[in-house]
């Protein structure tokens, strides 16, 4: 393990001498590449720096021990070995967590799609709630929100709003979202206090650079027309919104939020980039689904992840059986009681995976 601990330091050594180098300081699609590793090897060599300390702490007080001497220096390294000891297992565990390959797609900006499902238009308020909550959540983070696309249907409800989210692990962490998220409460129209279940449906995509997918103009139609919604200044009065569909996929992304049409091209096509980017993501993963079923579910929007639960202040998340009583804090942006575990519970498969197929190989 220490030798794998020297082995990163010389990586990082290695990629400060790249990253200043002129010809990949003027190569974009390099420079992200290696930006993005050097990110990674910084957060793997901060776990194997901290047991590579435990495991000298063990030998030095074993050291003092061996050689005797001050029976107080003794007794004081018989008291550092027990505290060290105790360390170095969760250290090499922590370690060995962030050895394993991760998503090349976490350090990205996420693009978040929320719709509503069944419901009608409770399940249009929930989207708002959502929304929301992901507002919140994402001022706790100090990540920056950006409004992509919205579709209202009642006031106060959307059937749809689609929104940017930059800022460290934005994908990383929200990816665990994707999913159909279900309420249940009394609707404000109900007379009687029957409860009522209502869904919507969370995508979540990693954002594509440029250089990433190229989207040729060849390969989509852009039309434009006027907007349409609940009233405002150019609503209704100037072609500004636009309609782009990719031809080759039949993938259609409409915006209209931006009272120019240039800004509302290059959202859709920012949205159009993510949405390919996630189907040649997901044409890959279809490759190796035998070691995703192992995992933590965070791509199937089909599947029923998550359960809040109004009139018991109660969120359940299916997935790994975790039932938290703590809605409000929930909806206020506390998400990360609900995503590090699911984080944890993913390694641990991940880890637990490697460790099984490293048995296999060497039988």
């Amino acid at each position: 393990m220490l030798e794998i601990v020297a082995k990163i330091e010389a990586r990082l050594a290695e990629l400060d001498r790249t990253l200043v180098d002129p010809e990949v300081l003027a190569d974009r699609r390099r420079l992200i590449e290696l930006t993005r590793e050097r990110r990674q090897i910084e957060y793997v060599l901060e776990a194997g720096r901290e047991y590579r300390r435990v495991a000298s702490g063990i030998d030095e007080a074993r050291q003092i021990i061996r050689e005797g001497g001050d029976p107080e220096l003794v007794a004081m390294a018989r008291e550092e070995l027990l505290a060290q000891e105790a360390l170095i297992e969760q250290a090499e565990h922590e370690f060995k967590l962030r050895l394993l390959p991760r998503d090349p797609n976490d350090d990205k900006p996420a693009m978040v799609e929320i719709r509503a499902g069944t419901g009608g238009d409770e399940a249009g308020l929930f989207v708002a709630d959502v929304y929301r909550m992901y507002q919140r959540y994402a001022d706790r983070k100090g990540w920056k929100l950006e409004i992509l696309s919205t579709s209202e249907s009642i006031p106060g409800a959307f059937k749809e709003v689609i929104f940017g989210l930059e800022g460290e692990m934005a994908f990383g962490l929200m990816k665990y979202e994707s999913g159909v998220h279900r309420v249940q409460r009394v609707p404000t129209t109900e007379s009687q206090g029957r409860i009522h279940t209502s869904a919507v449906t969370v995508a979540v995509l990693p954002e594509a650079e440029e250089v990433e997918v190229e989207i040729k103009e060849d390969e989509i139609r852009v039309d434009v027309y006027r907007s349409t919604g609940h009233g405002g200044q150019s609503v209704n009065t100037t072609d500004s919104a636009v309609r782009i569909t990719h031809l080759p996929t039949g993938l259609v992304v409409t915006c209209q939020d931006e009272k120019s049409q240039i800004k509302n091209r290059a959202k859709a096509l920012k949205v159009l980039r993510a949405r390919l980017y996630d189907k040649m993501m997901a044409e890959q993963n279809a490759r190796i689904a035998a070691e995703r079923r192992f995992m933590v579910s965070t791509g199937d929007r089909s599947a029923k992840i998550r359960t809040y639960n109004y009139p018991q202040s109660r969120v359940t998340d299916h997935r790994i059986g975790l039932t938290l009583y703590r809605l409000t804090e929930i909806l206020n942006g506390d998400l990360d009681s609900l995503i590090e575990p699911l984080r944890q519970h993913d390694q641990e498969q991940r880890l637990q995976l490697a460790g099984t197929s490293a048995a296999g190989s060497s039988k």
